[in-house]
């Protein structure tokens, strides 16, 4: 029985899948691919998560692909907005038809004598109780756009206690469908994006909610809407005009970051500033919004419109700053001695992270450590070959730096047709070089696992700067060969001679 090979297969069928696909069609026509989607519908993290109020902590005119313009009023777009336009960006360019849904990669092996991957895939059963069966294929090239969290379980802390309380624990990953929290008391552990988001989307049914935190996060509102942006649209053509708008935005938030690496203590003050402003009298900014830590040591948590500090100045949420000394049956006590009661917890306290969507990796026989690789130019890990994958930035918008790297991608596997080659694997050559963790973020669910990722060298190729300009420069520009990188070229069998007639 002939095993299936394609030419490039994508992992991943959600807003970096459904863009390779987009970019590999554009680029690079000739070749055949497919995407393997572990769950049953396209959108990733915008079709699995469905708690109140989720949205984009991006602008959409970063968060949306370059090839599409987001035309939608609202710049800071909601889940159901962000779905609808990845799902529409698959129908239109004819992606759909090429992915397979219910299909977890669980190994991929690399042989370099026939120049391919072996991947194996667990296909789920069409009951919930049904075995998964075991699919395998063959690809040239493999790009992996699975994101860098666990889908099937979120993180939460073992709180002591947790076993006596009687009411509601949800996790947001894990939202039931339908559910009704009408007048109840709700309590959102957690500071970050997810939660700052849950608190006054909530607020408007629930009885009261309190937003219970550890330590503080840094908080800053934008508009909902751009009104420079949707002024830009409205005096040039829509593609003009979303280029334009894109690198306006790419430009502040470049120089937002920037400035806050230089100048830390200004732009706390700046932002403190701003957040006492739109601060109730009985909510004081110390210790509810003072963060222990620099701005972008973690990622800035933007509220469109100011909701969050809206629904604390109705009264309907309210802000603990404290450590939980144990749940309840009815509610939480604090270290302070104080309780929050509730009949609804959730707990809002973070990601569990996973590399390449767990599968494992073999090259040549040998089993690959991930954490033993240096990541080259964000995208592909040394002594990997013929393997990409696309990681958004921390700093900025996820998909500018995808966009890139598909376009890279594109250009390798053009260069490599061009010259005969069928084998591309980045080579460190300094044993000495210095390695960094290869997310620069100090947030707990990047700590927690670290350590199962691969590390990215102090200098170029080997750094993943988080910076948009100079990736254009690197990865559009620049030099394809770069003594870094080893390409093969195909050696073709030489046939058996006929014995020489006497």
């Amino acid at each position: 029985m002939t095993t299936e090979h394609v030419d490039v297969l994508i992992v991943g069928a959600g807003l970096s899948g459904i863009g390779a696909a987009h970019h590999l069609q554009a680029r690079c026509p000739g070749k055949s691919y497919a995407i393997l989607e572990s769950r049953e519908a396209i959108g990733g993290t915008w079709d699995l998560f469905r708690y109140p109020g989720i949205r984009s902590d991006s602008d959409m005119f970063t968060l949306g692909y370059s090839f599409k313009p987001w035309t939608a009023a609202k710049s800071i777009a909601d889940g159901p907005a962000i779905l609808d336009y990845v799902r529409d960006t698959a129908r239109e360019g004819g992606i759909e038809q090429h992915i397979r849904f219910g299909h977890r990669v669980a190994r991929v092996e690399w042989s370099s004598e026939t120049a391919r991957w072996t991947v194996t895939a667990e296909r789920t059963g069409a009951g919930a109780d049904a075995a998964a069966e075991p699919v395998t294929l063959t690809a040239g090239f493999l790009f992996t756009c699975t994101g860098y969290y666990r889908y099937d379980e979120g993180f939460t802390p073992d709180f002591p206690g947790l076993d006596r309380f009687g009411g509601k624990l949800i996790h947001p990953q894990h939202w039931p469908e339908d559910y009704d929290y009408s007048g109840k008391r709700v309590v959102v552990i957690g500071s970050g994006a997810t939660a700052v988001t849950l608190v006054p989307a909530m607020a408007k049914d629930a009885g009261h909610v309190t937003m219970l935190q550890r330590s503080p996060s840094y908080v800053m509102t934008l508009p909902g809407e751009d009104p420079i942006a949707n002024a830009i649209r409205r005096a040039l053509p829509a593609k003009a005009a979303y280029a334009v708008v894109r690198w306006k935005n790419v430009a502040t938030q470049a120089a937002f970051f920037a400035l806050s690496r230089r100048l830390p203590k200004l732009v706390k003050r700046v932002i403190a500033k701003t957040v006492q402003a739109q601060l109730p009298d009985d909510v004081p900014l110390d210790p509810h919004f003072t963060p222990t830590y620099d701005p972008w040591d973690q990622r800035v948590c933007l509220v469109p419109d100011g909701d969050l500090f809206k629904a604390l100045r109705s009264g309907k949420a309210s802000v603990a700053t404290d450590t939980i000394a144990t749940f309840t049956e009815d509610g939480i006590e604090l270290a302070s001695g104080a309780k929050l009661d509730a009949d609804v917890v959730v707990t809002a306290t973070g990601l569990n992270l996973l590399a390449l969507g767990g599968m494992e990796i073999a090259v040549d026989g040998r089993e690959v450590a991930l954490n033993e690789t240096i990541g080259y130019k964000g995208m592909m890990f040394s002594d990997v070959p013929n393997l990409a994958i696309a990681l958004g930035y921390t700093n900025a918008s996820w998909t500018l730096k995808c966009d890139l790297t598909c376009e890279y991608v594109c250009r390798l596997l053009n260069h490599m047709d061009a010259h005969g080659y069928q084998q591309v694997t980045p080579r460190n050559h300094d044993p000495s070089l210095q390695t960094l963790p290869f997310i620069d973020l100090k947030s707990g669910y990047v700590a927690r696992a670290i350590d199962q990722f691969p590390k990215q060298g102090v200098r170029a190729p080997w750094r993943l700067y988080q910076n948009y300009a100079r990736d254009i420069l690197m990865l559009r520009r620049g030099a394809l060969e770069d003594g870094a990188i080893e390409f093969t070229r195909a050696t073709p069998a030489v046939p058996e001679r006929e014995p020489l007639a006497a």
